[in-house]
């Protein structure tokens, strides 16, 4: 059984775009996230009681405000080495890889992608991403990709009814 979620950001929990406003010497970053990967994931951790991480490569505090939103547990930004880090939060856990499912759309997710026992990426991810992980979703990074993630594992694993009783 899948026991931990892994999620990159840009790319997957986003379009990809990173949006800067500035006014003299202060900018900002905004990003755009899908309140559909939002519903699924907060039902993953706030109803299902399991665990989610994110590990990204970027720094951004959108993304710290999102994670507690979503009932994110695990937030590490700014990340060269994701699968350091999910090995790390694996041994804090005691969860085995073949308990972890990540999803992410680019190169620096290849060796996380790789190693965990359940991988998926976006439509739009790099070819050598889709070629290496176990589900292509049919949605796009942003656009419902991680809800499809977490619904394929809801359905594999058999727990479609209690991810389905949160909301009916």
């Amino acid at each position: 059984m899948i026991k931990l979620l892994v999620i990159d950001v840009d790319g997957t929990m986003t379009d990809g775009k990173i949006i800067y406003t500035s006014t003299q010497e202060h900018y900002e970053e905004t990003k755009q996230f899908c309140v559909k990967d939002g519903l699924a994931v907060a039902v993953w951790t706030k109803k299902l009681g399991l665990k989610a991480a994110i590990i990204t490569g970027r720094k951004s505090k959108v993304v710290e405000i999102r994670a507690r939103e979503l009932g994110i547990t695990h937030l590490y930004q700014g990340i060269d080495n994701k699968l350091e880090i999910l090995q790390e939060i694996m041994k804090q856990e005691n969860i085995a890889k073949n308990e972890v499912a990540a999803i992410g759309d680019d190169l620096n997710d290849y060796k996380m992608l790789q190693y965990v026992g359940l991988s998926f990426c976006p439509n739009d991810a790099s070819a050598y991403i889709k070629d290496i992980v176990n589900v292509v979703c049919n949605q796009k990074g942003g656009n419902g990709a991680v809800r499809e993630m977490v619904e394929y594992i809801c359905k594999a694993y058999n727990m479609e009814d209690e991810f389905l009783s949160a909301w009916l």
